[in-house]
């Protein structure tokens, strides 16, 4: 699968738009991940109007990016779904990274950033798209056509990093 190994952040798309049928493919991979006791917490908010993506890029100093996005994925977990409450950033970051393994699969390029890392990005998602409390925001992830960078191999591997059977 050569999608993991091309994979790169891409922060700058073209105005083209996202076909319909592309945004159902990324949703449908991020959906496909495994989940602890398969809880699938997930829920997307699909933000494409240009106004709410200049908003959205506001609530974090590192999303300004979204501004620029064909579309721009809110991801966000459902507590009341959770059976092994601990696994939900688990469960949630599998579902983020088969979304943009497709997007690189669809010739798209992506970026993720972290909602749930920082109190005060998840408030402002949490406020800014009145959330109930049961729902918990985890990322953006951006996508849209590369303008000027691309999906390409950089060799991350590191033998010295690797340990078998013990330390």
């Amino acid at each position: 699968m050569n999608e993991i190994f091309i994979r790169r952040s891409i922060r700058k798309f073209t105005n083209q738009t996202i076909e319909p049928e592309k945004i159902d493919k990324l949703l449908r991979a991020a959906m496909q991940a495994p989940s602890a006791a398969n809880q699938q917490p997930w829920e997307f908010i699909v933000v494409q109007d240009k106004g709410r993506l200049a908003q959205v890029a506001k609530s974090s100093p590192y999303a300004q990016p979204v501004a620029g996005s064909a579309v721009t994925f809110v991801l966000l977990a459902d507590e009341s779904r959770l059976k092994v409450p601990s696994a939900w950033e688990q469960d949630m970051s599998a579902a983020a990274e088969n979304l943009l393994l497709e997007a690189v699969h669809l010739r798209l390029g992506g970026v993720w950033f972290g909602v749930a890392t920082a109190d005060l990005v998840v408030e402002n998602v949490r406020q800014y798209f009145d959330l109930p409390r049961n729902i918990r925001p985890f990322a953006l992830i951006s996508v849209g056509y590369p303008d000027g960078q691309d999906n390409q191999f950089v060799d991350r591997y590191q033998a010295e990093r690797v340990h078998f059977e013990k330390w």
